[in-house]
């Protein structure tokens, strides 16, 4: 599949998770079997550890469709890049999706500031860069937009293995939005 047909993938398998019509494909024994001979993903998603988004549901994919990568924030740390590395340079993935969501908690605390313990200010120190690019009084949402785009570029400036995939046009990166209430992503 090239990037435009990953993408109308993920977008068909959204409406179906918002019109709560899920159709369970590549979810049986045979799927799994057919994996134990090695992985595939079309799309990594770095997504936002959050219990309320779960990107397997949330694009109606089946086992082995997606590479998910899970922080708090949907960050771009040293653990986050080498994982969707990993998977661009050993999967043959072709998409990544920075995925952030209505009323993040990371970014809720990034924005409240004070200390947090070391490694939870070292992680909010990653979504600082949205905060000061936002407008002053801007939202918990209009940050989490932020960072999303934000990150995107952070994947491309502390990854050479990342941008050159990007920039020779094997691999596109996406900047999403999760709506918490609808289930509804917005490819940013």
């Amino acid at each position: 599949m090239n990037h435009q047909e990953i993408l109308n993938r993920l977008q068909e398998g959204n409406s179906r998770f918002v019109a709560d019509k899920l159709d369970g494909k590549l979810q049986d024994s045979a799927r799994r079997d057919e994996l134990t001979k090695g992985q595939q993903p079309h799309t990594i998603v770095l997504s936002c550890a959050d219990s309320r988004v779960v990107p397997e549901l949330a694009f109606d994919t089946g086992l082995g469709e997606l590479f998910v990568v899970r922080v708090a924030g949907n960050v771009a740390n040293t653990s986050s890049l080498a994982s969707i590395e990993y998977a661009v340079a050993h999967c043959g993935s072709t998409v990544i999706v920075v995925l952030g969501h209505q009323s993040c908690g990371a970014v809720t605390a990034a924005m409240a500031g004070g200390d947090n313990g070391h490694n939870l200010n070292h992680l909010l120190a990653h979504i600082s860069p949205a905060i000061s690019q936002t407008h002053e009084g801007a939202s918990v949402n209009e940050v989490v937009k932020a960072n999303a785009k934000l990150t995107t570029q952070e994947l491309m400036t502390r990854s050479a293995t990342i941008r050159e995939y990007a920039q020779n046009g094997t691999v596109m990166i996406v900047p999403a939005y999760y709506n918490l209430d609808s289930g509804k992503v917005e490819f940013l």
